[in-house]
């Protein structure tokens, strides 16, 4: 179980590593975003390479922060029934959702993404606007996004069988945020005043 802890520790550190890029990528984004509109206002003109980079872009971050987005705990929840369950329930939940669902699901995408990349890369496949991009590195980010989601579930799935053995914490808890942190921290100092 350790050797699979540091597997799990490994894919977290990728994972973390893709969700910065993903930031650093968001601000990119909205850089050309604004820059497009402005262009198009103010010179009354815009480049369809610039409108695909930030399409580009836009499935970049939501396919790339798939992963970050699980691994932090922070993806769509419906826990009517489930937040009412012991801990150990809502984990071997997550587990039968993993194997059963997540991870099927994810490597079917990857299978069939692939030939899509690769068809598109061997042809030289182009945006059919004027002026428009390559697409195969749009469409490399579907394998590579739900990749990074495997590793996300596998690694989640490591961390449950661990919590359940009792040899790491309940990976369903969420970590405070740093505003969290400091709003509690604020509290303390001043336990009379409201924030």
């Amino acid at each position: 179980m350790r050797s699979l802890l540091v597997l799990s520790r490994f894919f977290d550190f990728i994972i973390s590593k893709v969700g910065q890029l993903v930031i650093w990528l968001t601000l990119l984004m909205a850089l050309v975003s604004a820059g497009n509109a402005i262009y198009r206002k103010v010179f009354h003109s815009s480049s369809n390479a610039w409108l695909e980079i930030q399409w580009y872009l836009f499935g970049a971050v939501f396919l790339l922060a798939a992963g970050y987005t699980f691994l932090k705990n922070e993806h769509v929840r419906v826990d009517v029934l489930n937040a009412r369950l012991k801990e150990r329930t809502q984990v071997i939940i997550d587990i039968i959702g993993v194997i059963f669902f997540i991870l099927p699901a994810c490597a079917l995408i990857v299978y069939l993404s692939w030939s899509f990349f690769m068809h598109s890369y061997v042809t030289g496949e182009m945006s059919s606007n004027t002026g428009g991009l390559i697409r195969w590195p749009v469409k490399l980010l579907i394998p590579v996004g739900f990749s990074l989601m495997i590793m996300a579930g596998i690694s989640h799935l490591i961390k449950c069988i661990a919590f359940l053995k009792g040899m790491a914490p309940n990976p369903l808890r969420k970590a405070k945020s740093s505003d969290e942190e400091l709003l509690e921290e604020l509290k303390q100092q001043n336990p009379n005043e409201q924030p």
